[in-house]
């Protein structure tokens, strides 16, 4: 997380104006960082290093990560290491990830002890779990101080700490007791204790859970941060509200590429490599084709029927696409729900059958509008079988796609892989099966 007003409304005079006068260079952190980013990396170095160093990490923090990291293994030992220690802990923890093992080793002898203990703290949680994303720059407040300690106390420690507008009271061991609002301690009496006015009831969050979890929790009980325990309830962090955002931005745009059966990457579209994004979209649509041949072994299975009646050749493609359609339209919305926590696995069987009734809705409506062509491309009969085709590919592919994502979720796999291709190509080998099953019983009739 980026602290709370640390940005600057105007570069304040020093080396890196000297520097930085010729240009018209942003103020503000956010800016700085994305025209720093637009340079050379050697020029970027330059400037960012005449920056005073609460800005230049400021700033630094603000990169992209993985811009941050060619900066780092292009700048000297000691520039690098002034800049990690003034980095907030979840950002520097990050950064550390994104290393080489001998890059983090030549940036730990750099360090004081404790930020290395920091870092070698916050690193070593999974990736996705509330412990990767979370900080150790939190405040903390007796029970028995009264509200004008605990100011004093907040005011002392507020420059190192990410926010302090909740502070959060812990017992001799670390455990939560409770947590107490600023506004809170500046309303009250000098004398209050803190244990009077906190909130006794502390909502947290499992360092160990999926991040997801963190973000759900901030965004229901809209929170600015949650407090991180182990598994003892002590408080090791926090999750903020900027780093829950960043990380339910991940793992939508995970889910997106998963949907595209894409497998998924972390680097950003512009700057993956060529043969990344060759090797993550290859496997997926090698696998589809031969999930394709079930379509091909359905249209030569009823080869006798399509040459008696050609006119059903150019309803094909009509009428799988649709059921494909309406399939993704399905599971794309039972995927997002899944993944919001809007539905659970035990809301299947209500919302498969308000699926179908939705379905045989909108298989009806489909229908009506096929018939006229089906009358005028092929005649009564061609168009009721293309109508009762419709109305039941329709009905089919909502129900495999509703019906995937939590397939995918009790087999406790990633619903998004339930994504429009593989529904698509499942409702195709059903729709040539359903679609010339009907035709050869109708038009022998």
């Amino acid at each position: 997380m980026k602290r709370t007003g640390t940005t600057h409304g105007v570069m304040k005079p020093g080396p890196a104006t000297a520097l930085l006068d010729e240009h018209e260079v942003p103020a503000h952190a956010v800016d700085l960082a994305a025209w720093l980013e637009q340079l050379p990396q050697s020029s970027a170095i330059e400037y960012l290093v005449a920056l005073p160093l609460a800005q230049r990490a400021d700033t630094f923090g603000y990169l992209p990560l993985h811009v941050q990291v060619e900066i780092a293994r292009n700048m000297s030992r000691d520039e690098l290491a002034q800049i990690i220690t003034e980095m907030d802990a979840d950002d520097r923890a990050d950064l550390f990830n994104s290393l080489t093992a001998a890059e983090q080793q030549r940036l730990m002898r750099s360090l004081a002890q404790e930020e290395r203990e920091d870092i070698l703290r916050l690193s070593a949680h999974a990736e996705g779990t509330v412990g990767a994303i979370m900080t150790t720059d939190y405040a903390t407040l007796s029970a028995t101080m009264n509200a004008q300690d605990a100011i004093a106390a907040l005011r002392r420690s507020a420059p190192e700490k990410e926010t302090i507008y909740r502070s959060y009271v812990l017992d001799a061991q670390r455990r939560l007791m409770g947590s107490v609002r600023l506004h809170e301690l500046i309303l009250a009496a000098d004398t209050t204790l803190v244990e009077d006015i906190m909130d006794s009831t502390p909502i947290s969050v499992s360092v160990n859970a999926d991040q997801e979890e963190a973000a759900r929790m901030i965004a229901h009980y809209n929170f600015l941060a949650v407090p991180v325990v182990d598994s003892e309830a002590r408080m090791v962090g926090i999750v903020t509200h900027d780093d829950a955002a960043d990380a339910m931005q991940a793992e939508t745009t995970e889910d997106f590429q998963k949907i595209s059966t894409v497998l998924p990457f972390k680097q950003s579209l512009r700057e993956v490599g060529i043969g990344v994004l060759y090797s993550r979209r290859v496997i997926w649509l090698s696998l589809l084709i031969f999930g394709n041949l079930f379509s091909g072994a359905g249209i030569a299975y009823f080869e006798e029927t399509i040459v008696a009646y050609v006119s059903l050749v150019f309803f094909l493609p009509l009428l799988i696409d649709s059921s494909g359609n309406a399939g993704s339209q399905s599971a794309t919305l039972m995927v997002r729900a899944l993944a919001t926590g809007d539905v659970q696995l035990k809301h299947w069987r209500d919302l498969i059958l308000r699926e179908l009734l939705i379905a045989a809705a909108l298989g009806a409506t489909m229908a009506l509008l096929v018939l006229p062509i089906g009358v005028l491309r092929g005649g009564p009969s061609i168009a009721l079988v293309v109508g009762l085709t419709m109305f039941f590919l329709v009905i089919v592919g909502s129900l495999v796609g509703m019906s995937l994502p939590f397939l995918l979720s009790r087999l406790r796999l990633d619903p998004a892989m339930a994504s429009g291709p593989l529904v698509t190509s499942i409702s195709d080998a059903v729709g040539v099966l359903v679609y010339f099953s009907i035709a050869t019983l109708v038009l022998r009739m």
